[in-house]
């Protein structure tokens, strides 16, 4: 169930399941990692919101979970938007062979 938002920034972000808890995260996170090689570099952890930080293809990506808005994946915060938004939409079409 992958669609996409642009953000305010001219980012894409790709929302991969809108209502979902955090295990649901936690397993996207960890089929990036084994089936990507992706390691997460910046974990940004608070009540409602994780945000993992990650690089694919030379791309700078983030891993976002929101108890509200579910789990989603958009550019790093100073990733130039043209080819990050590509790596966005590949990261996500990728996560649509699994069920989470």
């Amino acid at each position: 169930m992958t669609y996409q938002l642009k953000t305010t920034n001219g980012g894409t972000e790709a929302v991969i399941d809108d209502n979902c808890g955090i295990n649901t995260f936690y397993a996207i996170a960890n089929t990036l990692a084994e089936e990507l090689q992706i390691q997460f570099m910046n974990q940004i952890d608070d009540a409602e919101t994780l945000d993992w930080d990650f690089k694919y293809k030379d791309q700078f990506l983030t891993l976002h979970y929101n108890i509200f808005n579910g789990v989603s994946i958009l550019p790093g915060a100073h990733a130039p938007k043209k080819n990050s938004n590509h790596a966005v939409m590949e990261v996500a079409n990728f996560l649509q062979r699994y069920t989470f």
